[in-house]
């Protein structure tokens, strides 16, 4: 039921039809409200059902809504799917919940759980990155790559094998197979790291200090998973007690490229395979992040940037696709290159000799079966949390503008009864071209608002000077 259509045009017949006929229905106008209450999501969910709101004590209803009003009698709500490759309108939203997840564990946030002071506590941007399969072009600054060409910033031969006949691609998607478990091994080995270098058991370690972290996966070119991850110490209570004086930045530092040299995950023969040793690569860079305006690029607002950029992508930045692929006769009809392509491949040769790594189901992720986004517990608020905060400010907003009374209001008397059922999901061309437009104008309208407060700070500052 999904179509795409362009957001600037209407080169298409039947995007065009399906525009006039739908501006030239009865409910546009309501169709129009509800994709962008949506925010223009590119493939929302559709619902039919009912909501009363009736007083405790007399029965009477004090608010009724029922989709059978509603065009087609359905209501419209966001898919709510983090991939931009999917619906950019969503993607952006969890990309604003981790830039703000992120950030409120690098300068604090009373409100989302984490104090100021947590500004003061030792913090560091660590990229862990793969080993090498094989040759790769590259950019090498001022030199040329090894092919004898200086390629382009969007070159597209950029990370693919120098000889793909002597490249590694069994051993590049197996080590995404395993990077999850790469990163669980290195949390382990840095709290090991950390108490051996201050000359403490663990345990008296870990009743001193507590390292939180919170990180991202991003795909490099070559199509190799590695993560970024702020990295944080703490006291013993997490982020509200201040960590000890032994917890350093040059300690934190030390103790993850000792950890990171440490990992070691194991990978039995099998079939045709050699038995594997899979390491993080060397090129292991650790950054102290720095407050804003401290003269450092590493800063507060570029680390939270940064992070929620890549927790909205994924190996589709590589040249794959952001499904799931059956069989490799499905590489021909979808036109992978031929890069991400032998990858694939390799993914479902190996899933007979694996299959407890499920490479087949994760073929189109490159092997890749974690999740993108993860954090410790005490790292800052959760995903989950900020999404319940805008859900009660929507729902706040409509109890405002019904005259209702705040349910969690201990004297509130009335009941509110609600029965949904999944209708369908998508748009039609028109509808598509639509949710396209609307998105592109909240996105114009909020940049435009974002720039406007940036001007009118400094401004402010100019003014203090």
């Amino acid at each position: 039921m999904t179509h795409t259509a362009t957001a600037a045009g209407l080169e298409d017949p039947a995007t065009l039809a399906d525009v006039l006929r739908l501006a030239g229905s009865p409910g546009f106008d309501r169709i129009r409200d509800q994709i962008r209450r949506t925010g223009g999501c590119s493939d929302p969910i559709h619902l039919r059902g009912a909501t009363v709101t009736r007083d405790r004590v007399t029965g009477h209803v004090l608010h009724s809504y029922d989709t059978d009003s509603e065009p087609g009698g359905r209501l419209r709500v966001a898919c709510g799917n983090r991939r931009a490759s999917r619906c950019p309108a969503c993607a952006w939203t969890y990309a604003g919940d981790t830039y703000h997840l992120i950030r409120a564990g690098l300068i604090g946030d009373p409100a989302k759980g984490t104090p100021d002071t947590i500004r003061d506590h030792p913090r560091v941007f660590a990229t862990l990155t793969a080993p090498s399969f094989g040759p790769v072009h590259n950019r090498l600054g001022t030199r040329p790559c090894r092919c004898g060409v200086r390629h382009g910033e969007d070159a597209p031969e950029l990370g693919t094998p120098l000889d793909p006949a002597s490249y590694d691609y069994a051993g590049a998607v197996l080590w995404n197979n395993h990077a999850s478990d790469l990163w669980r091994y290195f949390t382990i080995y840095l709290r090991r790291e950390i108490a051996k270098r201050v000359g403490l058991t663990q345990k008296d370690a870990r009743e001193q200090s507590r390292v939180s972290f919170g990180k991202v996966a991003e795909y490099q070119k070559r199509g190799a998973v590695h993560f970024h991850a702020v990295i944080r110490f703490d006291g013993p209570e997490g982020p509200d007690s201040p960590p000890p004086a032994w917890a350093t930045l040059d300690l934190l530092t030390e103790a993850i490229r000792a950890a990171a040299g440490r990992v070691a995950v194991d990978v039995a023969p099998a079939g045709d395979q050699p038995a594997r040793v899979l390491r993080w690569g060397t090129q292991l860079d650790v950054r102290t992040i720095r407050a804003f305006g401290d003269g450092e690029d590493i800063t507060e607002q570029a680390v939270a940037s940064y992070v929620a950029k890549y927790a909205t992508k994924a190996a589709e930045t590589t040249g794959t696709v952001d499904r799931r692929i059956g069989n490799k006769e499905a590489l021909d009809l979808l036109g992978v290159p031929e890069h991400p392509r032998r990858l694939i491949e390799a993914c479902l040769d190996l899933h007979p000799l694996y299959p407890d790594r499920k490479l087949r189901d994760w073929a189109h992720m490159l092997g890749f079966r974690g999740h993108f986004s993860t954090k410790s517990r005490r790292y800052s608020t959760t995903l989950g949390a900020l999404r319940q905060v805008r859900a009660d400010y929507r729902a706040r907003q409509q109890r405002e503008a019904l005259g209702l009374p705040d349910p969690d209001d201990e004297a509130a008397t009335t009941l509110t009864l609600a029965h949904w059922v999944y209708a369908g999901h998508g748009h039609t061309p028109g509808e598509s071209w639509l949710a396209a437009n609307i998105r592109r104008d909240i996105q114009l309208n909020r940049e435009t608002a974002r720039e406007a407060l940036a001007d009118l700070r400094q401004e402010g500052a100019h003014d203090h000077e």
